[in-house]
């Protein structure tokens, strides 16, 4: 099972950014990403994401969350 716990958002937006999406604008402390045909995701820049909002956007992205570690790398 992959690791999903001490995830910056940072860390996050990166991987996610990997994958396709554009970082549009940051709103507050969150990151809007978009991608087309993909829902837009909202990432909070902590340092710490909090697992379950991470799961919710991996599955947002039609990500799994093996696909989602290998990209962190």
């Amino acid at each position: 099972m992959p690791k999903l716990a001490n995830i910056s958002g940072k860390e996050a937006v990166k991987a996610f950014k990997k994958s396709g999406y554009t970082h549009i604008h940051t709103s507050g402390d969150h990151a809007i990403l978009q991608k087309a045909g993909y829902p837009t995701l909202s990432i909070p820049l902590h340092k710490e994401v909090a697992r379950f909002l991470l799961k919710v956007q991996i599955k947002r992205a039609k990500l799994t969350e093996v696909e989602f570690v290998k990209l962190l790398k």
